[in-house]
């Protein structure tokens, strides 16, 4: 007996897939445009995607009239960015940019999740710098459809998934539940795509002055995305700016608020949005971390505190508090939101500051937003059931309910967030056990495994955020690039296919 509706998964695949053909064809554009003679193997791809993916879409019937249901949506989802990530990693291939189909993967999969962890620049890779506009752009360009979901982007521009596109929506938006704008879906992708591309557009704008249109646009795709694929391989660090750091800090920072807020407080809502607990608590982990990390690194405290192990320094510090203020914030800011950035090289810093990047790993941004990891208010509701939890205790008699911005939080979704955070750190676990096996010692391999899961990019130890994954064996790349997909996706749009019962009715 059929349990899904495998006409309408694989129309509606061929249809993104068709999409997909169609963004192909702007980085094709900026090959032309430099003269590039890669330009070709963008116009291929290109060609086969439009052609394949749009007769699997019209043959099939297309999706306007399938009732997509829960499971299809999951399902949909799923292997859409699986798909969309193997079709991508073509031009990398075509165009010789890379010898390995696994890099190529690896490469993409890490530009769609909004991860923005790389292979160029190592084991015989080119360096950033060496890359073809063309492709540097398609890495950009990734970061940017995946960063508010390509599944949404979709959504907004063709009218193909009817009654069904809310089920697409739950499993592709970030956080516990998807926050409806309108009552429409496409309505409601199409003005949270309208914000996205306001933000872009004005961050380029304010990035013109100190830097090129092309590197202007590609930073401000990874940065909105909370991405954070750089057109050079010093990342931002590269430019030596403060201004270049203070406007990326500041876009970076809005990229982690709920779109939803954003839309709110363009309608005059300021009033609710600035009571929004998690706005409240994501804000504020934000500015103690970096009054933090801005000390700790401040040269009059590094000259103060002890030498780690007994060792000799190798960072003397920032000689004034501006200086350091710059560079925490940044920090502290890229990794929370997840975009992964860097200006400096934090595992140089005192143990204090790197304790405090180190737990800002497992923060992530708020829900709603293109960042990463558990987010914020899975934070806030685990804090508020512990304390519930300890309460009831001392009163097993009492009706003690859960509350969030006024609102009861019901049994269900605080069900949901222990699983997912039980899930998370379980996939953590076997990213670790895998990269253990493969020989890397344990900072490196919990760090690249919690940065995968969380879509940060940087690590620690072997990983770090002057390094890159180019040596990674190729079963470690493909383990993480899944792992990479299951954090993007919020673990259980992932694992849910793996359940048996999903494919039983």
């Amino acid at each position: 007996m059929v349990v899904l509706n495998l006409k309408a998964v694989f129309s509606t695949l061929g249809a993104l897939v068709f999409f997909l053909g169609v963004a192909l064809l702007l980085p094709m554009g900026i090959g032309l445009w430099y003269g590039e003679a890669s330009w070709w193997s963008f116009g291929a791809t290109a060609l086969v995607a439009v052609v394949l993916g749009g007769g699997a879409w019209r043959g099939l019937g297309g999706t306007a009239s399938q009732d997509l249901r829960v499971r299809e949506g999951f399902a949909i989802v799923a292997l859409a960015w699986l798909v969309l990530s193997l079709v991508g990693a073509l031009p990398f291939l075509l165009g010789g940019v890379l010898d390995s189909f696994t890099d190529a993967f690896f490469e993409t999969m890490s530009g769609f999740t909004t991860t923005g962890a790389t292979i160029l620049g190592g084991a015989g890779n080119p360096n950033i710098e060496e890359v073809p506009h063309a492709h540097l752009f398609w890495r950009s360009l990734t970061h940017w459809l995946g960063g508010m979901g390509i599944i949404v982007l979709t959504l907004a521009i063709l009218p193909i998934l009817g009654v069904g596109g809310m089920q697409l929506f739950k499993a592709e938006v970030p956080g516990p539940s998807a926050d409806k704008l309108t009552p429409r879906v496409r309505e409601t992708a199409k003005r949270l795509w309208l914000i996205y591309v306001g933000f872009t557009v004005i961050q380029v704008v304010f990035l013109l002055p100190v830097m090129g249109w092309f590197e202007a646009v590609n930073h401000a795709f990874a940065t909105m995305a909370t991405g954070g694929f750089s057109t050079e391989n010093g990342s931002v660090g590269q430019y030596n700016s403060g201004y270049i750091d203070w406007i990326i800090t500041a876009f970076m920072f809005m990229a982690g608020i709920n779109f939803a807020l954003h839309f709110r407080l363009l309608r005059g809502q300021s009033i609710t949005v600035f009571k929004d607990t998690e706005l409240r608590v994501y804000a504020g982990i934000c500015v103690v971390a970096t009054v933090l990390v801005s000390l700790t690194i401040w040269e009059p405290v590094v000259a103060w505190l002890p030498n780690t192990a007994g060792m000799e320094r190798s960072f003397a510090g920032y000689a004034t508090f501006q200086e350091a203020l710059r560079f925490g914030a940044f920090q502290v800011v890229s990794i929370i939101t997840t975009t992964g950035f860097g200006s400096a090289d934090y595992e140089v810093w005192p143990a204090l500051a790197i304790g405090v990047v180190f737990l800002l790993f497992f923060v992530g941004g708020m829900a709603g937003s293109t960042a990463g990891g558990v987010k914020v208010i899975r934070h806030i509701l685990v804090y508020k059931n512990s304390f519930k939890e300890l309460r009831q205790l001392i009163h097993p008699q009492a009706m003690i309910p859960l509350r969030l911005n006024g609102a009861v939080v019901s049994s269900d979704i605080m069900r949901n967030v222990l699983s997912f955070v039980v899930l998370y750190i379980a996939c953590i676990t076997i990213g670790t056990a895998v990269m253990n096996i493969l020989g890397y010692d344990l900072l490196s391999a919990i760090g690249v495994a919690i940065s995968c899961v969380g879509n940060v990019g940087p690590a620690f130890g072997l990983f770090g955020p002057t390094e890159n994954y180019a040596d990674i064996p190729a079963v470690g790349k493909w383990v993480l690039s899944i792992l990479m997909m299951a954090g993007r996706l919020e673990i259980f749009t992932v694992l849910i296919l793996f359940v048996p019962s999903f494919w039983r009715r």
